[in-house]
């Protein structure tokens, strides 16, 4: 699956943004979803995750209550909604999809597949 994040931008604290990520392949229902940043001269962390049917969702602590992730099957596209944003959120926004579609995991090494990342930047 090849995977396309869009929708990063310059926001001011407090302010909210909505990350995209568009899908190809016939088989993205069958992955969980994830949300990971990185922000400059530190390491890849996670934020948020959601199974296969959008059942479940798990999110970092750092983004909780703040964060919402979701998904449309039939669209074949997972968003990442971020509100009340803080300068410490500013980091390259990556998703990544992984092959075990019912279980949800926070480290970056357990997906099979990654977009480009799209680059979130919020102001104070």
């Amino acid at each position: 699956v090849q995977l396309q994040a869009s929708g990063g931008g310059l926001v001011q604290a407090g302010g909210s943004l909505r990350l995209s990520c568009a899908a190809s392949g016939r088989t993205f229902s069958n992955y969980a979803m994830a949300w990971f940043r990185q922000a400059p001269g530190k390491e890849r962390v996670f934020v948020a995750a959601i199974t296969w049917n959008g059942g479940s969702t798990y999110y970092a602590d750092s983004v909780k209550g703040r964060f919402t992730i979701s998904r449309d099957n039939a669209k074949n596209t997972v968003s990442l909604q971020m509100n009340s944003l803080k300068p410490e959120d500013t980091a390259v926004y990556y998703c990544a999809a992984s092959t075990n579609g019912r279980v949800l995991l926070s480290s970056w090494f357990r997906y099979d597949y990654w977009g480009q990342g799209t680059l979130v930047t919020v102001s104070s």
